[in-house]
């Protein structure tokens, strides 16, 4: 019997021995693995094994209890169950969640490779060559002190009352490079890169190396810029960073909580510039930890949030979806409420550009490599940021490291002043994205 039926079957016992009805559960458990290293020793190694497991119980009139627990054996579901059908008598009484109408539909058929976890020491082993490889590929380079080889091995289910069963298990492992430089007369600086993949044989360690390599010897040479607008370039990783910050124009839940840069009057409005399109697709063949069904249980799919510069969809629970007369889109999580959020974005072109653009004979130009400070810089209400980045000045192609400057501008302006999206995506681990051209930007040097 496999586990998420031997839970199924445990949960539908105990619910009738305590006279409930209508309840759901779901869980998640994780192996996971992690070393650092600090000149050639290691510094810090976890590992842990943690399990999170969400039960709720609906009562006869319909109120929700909700409680938590990280045990799923027959004793804990009982304690659990128990515990939430007591809840349940002072759970709300307005815009209840509900089971989702899609808990039972049948689940996207998608290819998952796992991967053997490696032997800890072959993690510290690898790690330590990476560090030395760092350290060795210029004098500069004093020390790598933020570094990570990770494995994780995790398993999501989902079960409710009315027959549902989900449950699906994932490997990944990621590898973290960021390294400090040390120069007479000159200010620190560094550089940094990030590889995922299903297993650590599958890594790109030496990508990695090669990528946190070239960037810190890149901003080396740095000089300050003066203030002033620039048409600005983010790097993939940068616009996903943006994209994510101002998440709630795309949430459901945001703008039916009335905080979020959209109402429900903007679908099928224009957003942004015809030349980006913006989707969430879980089942992205970059993703390495691709998720067939959310935290209800609804399958999860391609979802088409900005297509052609007009919003096309919100992200939705079940329940936002019912509220707004939707379909849920498979973004939910359970926690003491449910959340909505995004799985996997890809950012890619939509119309078709009038000119194309190349950095390699770009003047004038910021490239945007980092965005920094996030919690700090951006006020998603308003729809304003301002923030310190690393990056560098282009000026008939060649590239000039800037020392400290900040961006700032309205997001919704910056969206439709997009003048190119370039064809070159990168597959990141919070999703993949190109490098898009901002037609102009407020730069703040020092």
């Amino acid at each position: 019997m496999s586990k998420v039926t031997e839970i199924s079957a445990n949960a539908q016992a105990i619910a009738q021995r305590l006279g409930i009805t209508k309840y759901d559960i779901y869980g998640a458990t994780t192996d996971s693995t992690s070393v650092q290293v600090d000149k050639g020793e290691p510094k810090q190694v976890k590992a842990s094994n943690r399990a999170s497991v969400t039960v709720r119980v609906w009562n006869d009139q319909g109120r929700l209890g909700i409680t938590s627990t990280t045990d799923v054996d027959e004793r804990g579901l009982e304690l659990a169950l128990k515990t939430a059908a007591e809840a349940s008598a002072f759970g709300a009484t307005e815009h209840i969640p509900d089971f989702s109408p899609e808990a039972t539909a049948p689940l996207p058929e998608v290819k998952i490779t796992l991967a053997d976890a490696a032997p800890v020491g072959n993690l510290i082993e690898r790690l330590v060559t990476v560090e030395q490889a760092l350290l060795n590929a210029h004098d500069a380079i004093a020390s790598v002190p933020y570094n990570g080889l990770a494995q994780n091995t995790s398993e999501n289910f989902y079960v409710n009352s009315n027959g549902a069963q989900r449950s699906a298990e994932r490997t990944s492992a990621s590898v973290y490079l960021y390294t400090k430089t040390e120069q007479e007369g000159r200010k620190p600086r560094s550089g940094h890169a990030v590889r995922i993949g299903v297993g650590t044989e599958a890594l790109d360690i030496d990508g990695c190396l090669q990528e946190a390599t070239e960037k810190t010897l890149s901003h080396l040479d740095y000089e300050k810029i003066t203030s002033g607008k620039y048409r600005v370039v983010f790097s993939p990783d940068a616009f996903l960073s943006l994209i994510g910050a101002f998440g709630n124009l795309y949430n459901a839940q945001s703008v039916l909580d009335k905080r979020s840069l959209s109402t429900a009057e903007s679908l099928n409005t224009a957003v942004a510039s015809p030349l980006l399109s913006v989707y969430d697709d879980a089942l992205h063949p970059g993703n390495v930890s691709p998720e067939t069904f959310d935290g209800e249980g609804t399958p999860t799919r391609r979802l088409a949030i900005i297509e052609n510069g007009v919003l096309t969809n919100f992200l939705h629970s079940a329940g936002t979806a019912k509220r707004m007369g939707a379909k849920p889109t498979g973004h939910a999580s359970i926690g003491a409420k449910v959340s909505v959020g995004s799985n996997f974005l890809h950012i890619t072109q939509g119309e078709p550009a009038e000119a194309s653009y190349s950095l390699e004979d770009a003047d004038n130009v910021v490239l945007i490599d980092d965005l920094q400070a996030l919690h700090a810089g951006v006020n998603a209400l308003q729809g304003s940021f301002s923030l310190p980045f690393d990056g560098w000045l282009i000026q008939q192609g060649k590239r000039t490291s800037i020392e400290s400057a900040t961006v700032a501008g309205d997001f919704h302006q910056l969206l439709q002043s997009i003048i190119y999206v370039s064809p070159d995506e990168k597959i990141t681990p919070g999703g993949v994205a190109p490098h898009v051209w901002i037609d102009e930007l407020s730069i703040t040097g020092e």
